[in-house]
């Protein structure tokens, strides 16, 4: 039998007593972990640590590197033309992968992107767009290389043989309390994206009452952490901090946020979720080597559109089929005039998760029908009776619940009030 290199709890011990942990003895520890040497008792000690100490940055490196060298990597070398990629930390609304995907590689530029599921509030990119009849998310190596060639984006689920240490990891960290650890998050996230392979990275790390992490500073930490990881890793990352304070966007849901995607490329769509594809595009397309094409226009004309249809009938979808709608609608009104001055983004996402849009275990099936339509955004002026919402379901049962989510979350003002939306919708830039 092989004598291990080290000693588990010699290295929780470090870890505990603020000590840092050498290259050396965080690949041994990620490699016994992924071969099942080091148990979960020991490693959910060590994630712990990690939580209450922090990491420096030479450790969080080394974390990223041994969960990427934990399993197989993707290279895009023989493409012929350059890759770029975005992640989202996610939040209440945001479906911009949808038209984002298409919309850049409607230029010439592969986007890889290798999606996951909603959990909790915040949607899955892959429920989306399994609500389209047809749409299958899992695709071989072969039907992945071969759709970004020909379509130049690809949506679909991450297969388990990139960073299975994460994977692991993460289902540990979900369980014991530390998921918010910032060298955890950093290194969970990058692993797979510098696994993937892409050339290029642009992070939407959001901050705000629907985000992840609601603390603007420590969603800049965030940002700041993953941008020094893809850069040390020679992949070109720049981060956008965005406002999650409010749902982005009119839709919550799956296919009613499908449909929200649609009318952005169609040219309409609201205005938030056209300015915040808009600008990731902006930054994807420079870090490809192309900032000086017209983004607007590809969304007024019909370009990004077909590439949409192409990329959806790539992977079985029929992009002209009607969406799924749910059996059951409930509108909630305004109860006085006055402006809309307060919206806040986690008890929405709550809500539509209640109403069946999203899962509280990873096996649970979504609605594709289930979620929320708003009809007014904070600074709007409503009328008495005029609808501010409305909930879909198909089990009318669950209106009750939804609604308890909702109470105190939003208010209606006078004319003049202060908006609480939490300034602007991309508060910073981080390269």
């Amino acid at each position: 039998m092989a004598v291990e290199a080290f000693d588990v709890v010699d290295l929780i011990r470090t870890k505990r007593d603020r000590g840092v942990l050498s290259t050396p003895q965080i690949n041994w520890l990620i490699d016994a972990y992924t071969r099942g040497y080091v148990a979960d008792e020991q490693m959910a000690a060590m994630t712990m640590a990690i939580y209450l100490n922090g990491m420096q940055r030479a450790e969080i490196r080394d974390l990223t590197l041994a969960m990427i060298a934990s399993g197989e990597t993707l290279s895009f070398a023989g493409l012929g033309k350059p890759t770029t990629d975005k992640h989202s930390t996610g939040g209440v609304g945001d479906k911009i992968t949808l038209p984002l995907a298409p919309l850049v590689a409607s230029f010439g530029v592969a986007v890889p992107q290798l999606s996951g599921r909603g959990l909790g509030h915040t949607g899955g990119t892959l429920d989306k767009l399994e609500s389209i009849p047809g749409w299958r998310a899992a695709l071989s190596n072969d039907e992945f290389y071969a759709q970004l060639r020909s379509v130049g984006a690809v949506v679909c689920a991450a297969g388990s043989g990139l960073a299975p240490a994460d994977g692991k990891l993460y289902a540990l960290r979900d369980i014991t309390g530390t998921v918010e650890a910032i060298p955890l998050i950093a290194s969970s996230i990058m692993s797979k994206k510098i696994a993937e392979g892409t050339s290029a990275l642009v992070l939407d790390v959001k901050f705000g009452s629907g985000a992840f992490m609601q603390d603007p500073a420590r969603s800049r930490e965030l940002a700041e952490t993953m941008v020094q990881l893809g850069t040390d890793a020679g992949v070109r990352t720049v981060a956008l901090l965005t406002n999650m304070n409010v749902p982005l966007g009119l839709a919550i849901g799956n296919a009613n946020e499908v449909r929200e995607s649609v009318e952005v490329l169609a040219g309409g769509g609201p205005a938030d979720v056209v300015a915040l594809t808009v600008a990731l595009a902006r930054e994807m397309l420079a870090l490809a080597g192309r900032p000086d094409v017209d983004v607007e226009a590809a969304l007024t004309n019909g370009q990004a559109m077909d590439t949409w249809r192409k990329m959806i009938s790539a992977q079985g979808g029929d992009p002209d089929a009607a969406l799924p709608t749910a059996r059951e609608r409930h509108v909630v009104t305004a109860d006085r005039d006055g402006v809309l001055v307060a919206q806040q983004a986690l008890p929405f996402g709550i809500a539509a998760w209640r109403l069946g849009a999203g899962r509280a275990r990873k096996q649970d099936p979504v609605q594709h029908g289930a979620g929320i339509d708003l009809h007014a955004k904070p600074g709007d002026t409503v009328r008495a009776g005029q609808p501010l919402f409305t909930m879909h379901t198909d089990d009318g049962a669950r209106f009750e619940r939804a609604l308890t989510a909702l109470e105190g979350s939003y208010r209606i003002g006078n004319a003049g009030e202060a908006i609480e939306n939490g300034g602007p919708l991309i508060a910073a830039r981080i390269e």
